[in-house]
């Protein structure tokens, strides 16, 4: 297994584990909310934020494995995968650094204005970000990482997968017109449901490559 594939692997591999923590602890804050119509409160809201930071890169190394993975006519399709993928982790790395690092800041967080740029609730300058993160860039990412995967069997349920979460994503996008960002969270599905399923399987379609050309 070469460098590229390997690197694969193990992203693959944290993708899925960091997103069932994060899932984890999304389900505790919820429960944990003194009422509906509240944020997550801390400590689980900056645990979120933390893993959001870490996931995106791993989500950016899968992409790579897969360019090293692909057939040679599926390179490009593959390195577009990676190009949308980085312009995700980018995005959503930006906010949330900056939403850790400076939205409790005194300076930003006695300002009137400070929920318009960084609070996750519409309308503002994180939320806005974070939906061409995750609703736009992660989706055709998703979409070309499908077009890239070659072969049958796992192959086939690994394409359904990436093709299922980059369309729940695609969804979200309608709670902007909609003005209901309830509907984003049929992309949360799609991407801390589906797509982590989908890294595991290309986890190990990386790992016996010999295995799935036979397929």
């Amino acid at each position: 297994m070469t460098g590229q594939p390997r690197v694969g692997v193990i992203s693959g591999l944290v993708v899925a584990a960091l997103c069932i923590v994060y899932a984890a602890v999304l389900a505790v804050g919820l429960i944990a909310l003194p009422s509906p119509d509240q944020a997550i409160q801390n400590p689980w809201f900056t645990v979120m934020e933390i893993l959001i930071l870490a996931i995106a890169p791993a989500m950016v190394g899968l992409t790579v494995g897969l360019y090293g993975w692909a057939n040679a006519d599926r390179k490009s399709l593959a390195m577009l995968s990676l190009v949308f993928m980085s312009m995700c982790a980018v995005v959503t790395c930006c906010v949330h650094f900056a939403v850790l690092t400076l939205s409790r800041h005194p300076v930003f967080a006695g300002s009137e204005w400070a929920t318009l740029v960084f609070s996750f609730r519409w309308p503002s300058v994180a939320y806005a970000l974070e939906i061409l993160a995750w609703d736009f860039f992660f989706p055709l990412a998703a979409l070309f990482a499908a077009r890239a995967v070659h072969g049958s069997g796992r192959a086939r349920l690994v394409r359904a997968l990436l093709h299922g979460s980059a369309a729940l994503a695609f969804i979200g996008l309608a709670g902007i017109p909609l003005a209901n960002m309830n509907i984003r969270n049929f992309g949360i599905i799609g991407y801390v449901v589906l797509f982590p399923i989908a890294a595991v399987l290309l986890a190990f379609m990386f790992r016996r490559p010999e295995a799935q050309s036979a397929a």
